[in-house]
C-alpha cells in the first residue's frame, strides 16, 4: 500500500514484521501452512523467510522442524526498548519509591492501539502476588493503566480504537459504550483509574497517567489481590500514585530511598 507521501513498503520486510507480530500473539508454535493462510503469503515465498529468520534466531522451530515460534533474538531486541526509553528511565526512581512504600506490584505501561504494554515492573514483596512480565500486552479497556490513559483521549478516538461491545474478560468487565465512557468520566473527575476484577478475577489495580506528550501515552499502576484492596487501601494507593505523578511532573520533590550503603539519597 502506498503511503500519503508516496512511500511503498518493501514487501519482504513488511512480511517479516507481519510474521513476528502474528507469532508474538500466539501461545503456541504455528506451521508453515497456518502462517501462510493467516497472512496470505505464498508458501514458496514464506519458506525462505521463515528459514532466514530461524537462522538469525528471530524464530525457533520444534523438534519436528515444522512449527515456528518467536526466537531468542526477538527477546534480546525487545528487552532493549525500555532500557533506551528516556521516559521509563526518568520514572525508575519513582517506581522504586512506590514499591518501597506499598510493597505491591508496580507497573509502567504505554498505550499501543487497543492494548497496554508493560515497559517496567517492580515485584510485590508479598507471597500472594500477580505474575506478569515486561513486554506483556493487556487489553486497555480492562486495565487501570489503559483507563487512566484513555480518560485523557478524545472520545471519538477511543470509540474508533475498539470493536464494540468490548471483550468481556470477566463478569466485571465494562463492555458497553455507556458504562465504559461513564467510567472514563469518573476517572477524569478523581484523577486516577480503578479496576477491580475487570481483567483478572481476584486482582485489582489503581493507575495515574505520567507527564508526556502524544503520541506517547503512559501510565503507572499499583496492582494487588482484591483481598488487600479495601476502600481505605485503595484511597491510600491512589494518594501515593498522585504524589508520584507530581514527582514526575517536577511539582514535588523527587523520592528519597536508601542507597546501596544504607544512607538515604535524593534521586533527582
Amino acid at each position: 500500500m502506498t503511503g500519503a507521501e508516496g512511500f511503498v513498503p518493501v514487501k519482504s520486510a513488511d512480511r517479516v514484521m507481519a510474521i513476528l507480530e502474528l507469532l508474538s500473539t500466539r501461545h503456541r508454535r504455528c506451521s508453515l501452512s497456518e502462517i501462510s493462510q493467516e497472512l496470505n503469503i505464498p508458501l514458496s515465498s514464506l519458506h525462505g523467510l521463515l528459514r532466514t529468520m530461524q537462522r538469525r534466531m528471530w524464530l525457533e522451530v520444534d523438534e519436528t522442524n515444522t512449527r515456528f515460534g518467536i526466537g531468542v533474538q526477538a527477546l534480546l531486541v525487545g528487552s532493549s526498548y525500555p532500557r533506551g526509553d528516556d521516559l521509563v528511565a526518568r520514572a525508575d526512581p519513582v517506581l522504586d519509591w512506590l514499591s518501597e512504600n506499598t510493597g505491591e506490584t508496580v507497573h509502567y505501561g504505554r498505550l499501543e492501539g487497543p492494548y497496554v504494554v508493560y515497559l517496567a515492573k517492580r515485584e510485590s514483596q508479598y507471597q500472594l502476588r500477580i505474575h506478569t512480565a515486561v513486554g506483556k500486552r493487556i487489553p486497555a479497556h480492562a486495565a487501570s493503566l489503559g483507563k487512566a490513559i484513555l480518560a485523557t483521549c478524545d472520545e471519538n478516538y477511543v470509540r474508533g480504537l475498539f470493536s464494540w461491545p468490548l471483550e468481556e474478560l470477566t463478569k466485571h468487565t465494562l463492555t458497553s459504550p455507556r458504562e465504559f465512557f461513564a467510567d472514563l468520566e469518573l476517572t477524569r473527575e478523581r484523577g486516577f483509574a480503578v479496576e477491580l476484577e475487570e481483567s483478572d478475577v481476584g486482582l485489582g489495580c489503581v493507575a495515574v497517567t505520567t507527564p508526556g506528550h502524544p503520541p506517547l501515552y503512559d501510565a503507572v499502576s499499583i496492582t494487588a489481590p482484591t483481598v488487600r484492596l479495601g476502600p481505605e487501601r485503595l484511597k491510600e494507593l491512589a494518594e501515593l500514585l498522585l504524589q508520584a505523578q507530581r514527582m514526575l511532573a517536577g511539582q514535588a520533590a523527587p523520592p528519597v530511598v536508601p542507597g546501596a550503603d544504607g544512607f538515604l539519597r535524593n534521586l533527582d
